[in-house]
């Protein structure tokens, strides 16, 4: 089912359930999931203790959505204004079929005056949110409904809630090429059979899998990231120099979080007038145990359906 909760200062938040018991929250702010719990109602993902819930600040956590462009790819406010503008309902989320199930909602930004002088480009930007057990799927679509065509960078943050970013390994990625973003984005290739984690990382991983494992050792819990229409993958944790720098987080945050974004930042993505984009990505966990003190990567990213 999907409940709409108007807050005290005015803002308004989308509570999403499913029968077995798990639950996602939205924020029309935004447009971000803030909350995403299993039926055992343990947290999935990650918000900073420190984060800042008082507009026109974007919430360190959840799953912030950037466009029209990512980080300093481009000449606009960092990772784009998408994240700092107040969506709506979508009533009229055509072409995708009417929702028959509760667990799920659909929210859209559109181009104001005031974006229009910062990026003078006419849009719409929808987004689908469902839940269902032990899933949850983000399929974001921008139409261009200006008079030119136009081109973005797009990228879905999924900050994970990890045990202990120490005890992390991130599968799906091995041998392929990244921008390392502490190093003057140069281009390098990946040369360790799964990435883990002894310091900061800020990468963006190019023509990536559909599909990515973060596995978390302490927790025997494994991340699937499932994903099309974002070739590109950003890994980023910024570890304990870097978090004492960023006043929405806390000092020892980096240890409980990590992020693996579904992203299309290499090349961007160009529209006609009148033509729609549309991504997909979903995130799901499963069980996962050890095997000779490692997991079988194959039992990780193809196991199951």
């Amino acid at each position: 089912m999907m409940n709409v909760i108007q807050d005290g200062d005015g803002s308004q938040r989308i509570i999403l359930k499913e029968p077995i018991g798990s639950t996602a929250e939205v924020l029309l702010y935004g447009g971000q999931v803030v909350s995403w719990k299993n039926e055992k109602r343990e947290e999935m993902l990650f918000t900073s203790n420190k984060a800042l819930w008082k507009q026109p600040k974007a919430i360190r956590g959840g799953i912030p959505i950037c466009f029209p462009q990512f980080a300093n790819f481009g000449s606009l406010e960092q990772p784009g204004f998408a994240r700092n503008r107040l969506w709506s309902l979508d009533s009229s989320p055509s072409p995708l079929p009417p929702v028959n199930n509760q667990s799920t909602v659909d929210i859209m930004l559109k181009s104001t005056e005031e974006d229009l002088k910062t990026w003078p480009h006419r849009f719409e930007l929808r987004l689908r949110i469902s839940l269902s057990a032990g899933k949850l799927t983000l399929i974001p679509r921008v139409r261009n409904i200006d008079s030119k065509a136009f081109s973005f960078t797009f990228a879905l943050c999924n900050y994970l809630s990890v045990s202990d970013i120490s005890e992390v390994r991130v599968e799906g990625l091995e041998t392929l090429d990244y921008f390392d973003n502490l190093l003057q984005r140069e281009r390098y290739t990946e040369q360790a059979d799964a990435i883990t984690f002894d310091g900061e990382i800020d990468r963006v991983y190019l023509s990536t899998p559909t599909k990515i494992a973060i596995i978390d050792h302490e927790k025997k819990r494994t991340f699937v990231i499932r994903k099309e229409g974002m070739p590109d993958a950003v890994v980023w944790n910024p570890w304990d120099k870097k978090a004492k720098l960023l006043p929405d987080l806390g000092d020892e945050d980096y240890k409980a979080m990590l992020c693996v974004d579904s992203a299309s930042i290499e090349t961007p993505i160009v529209l006609k007038p009148g033509e729609e984009w549309k991504g997909r990505q979903e995130l799901s966990t499963v069980s996962s145990s050890y095997c000779s003190g490692q997991l079988d990567p194959r039992k990780v990213l193809f196991g199951f359906s």
